[in-house]
């Protein structure tokens, strides 16, 4: 059972998420926190397994909660949920440790969808950000450092796919995409997908159409 904690400010829009997770038998929330100031006494209480995280919240805002989070809870996952679509919001997210960056006008399937993939140490970003996010700059880059395929593998890494769903796009074995991810895992001097994600919009690394 995954243990969500849910943290929003918004009465309606916790009401909504709770409604829409309790369909699911491997979902529970555990807890709802109004205030960012609130959130590490609850996160040690209830010891939820993802915080679904607004940004805009009373007190401390979301992203500085998920950096306290993060450093006290590492193996705490967090969803941020907001309506914020500017790219700054979600480095900022990013660097402060968080898994996901999800819009609100996300559907029910893909939020269920995103908290199991977190649960399975995949990353999760919204579509739409990952499109605006991966632009393609005619310059030099660093990805002389990437083969090919690792390239490939990475522009679909940042898209938010899992290792499954990459061996499909890529038509390789998943064996062959877990070797490519610590492949580039490496090279990139990283430890996580969400680090992965990170370098390649920062340095430009991804070329996207």
């Amino acid at each position: 059972m995954i243990g969500i904690l849910i943290v929003d400010d918004h009465s309606v829009f916790r009401d909504g998420i709770r409604s829409i997770l309790a369909l699911e038998s491997d979902i529970q929330v555990v807890g709802e926190v109004v205030s960012g100031d609130e959130v590490l006494k609850k996160v040690g209480e209830l010891k939820p397994d993802c915080i679904l995280m607004d940004i805009n919240l009373p007190g401390k805002n979301g992203i500085e909660v998920t950096s306290l989070v993060k450093r006290q809870y590492p193996n705490c996952r967090v969803l941020v949920l907001t309506v914020f679509e500017d790219e700054e919001y979600l480095m900022e997210a990013l660097r402060a440790g968080a898994d996901g960056y999800l819009l609100k006008d996300s559907s029910s399937e893909q939020v269920v969808t995103a908290i199991r993939m977190l649960e399975q140490g995949e990353t999760v970003i919204h579509p739409r950000k990952a499109k605006k996010l991966v632009t393609y700059h005619h310059q030099e880059t660093n990805t002389t450092m990437l083969t090919k395929q690792e390239k490939e593998v990475l522009v679909e890494l940042v898209k938010g796919l899992s290792n499954k769903e990459i061996s499909e796009v890529l038509f390789i074995s998943d064996k062959s995409a877990k070797i490519h991810i610590n492949n580039i895992f490496t090279k990139l001097n990283v430890k996580s997908r969400t680090q992965a994600i990170i370098c390649a919009v920062q340095h430009q690394l991804v070329p996207f159409s």
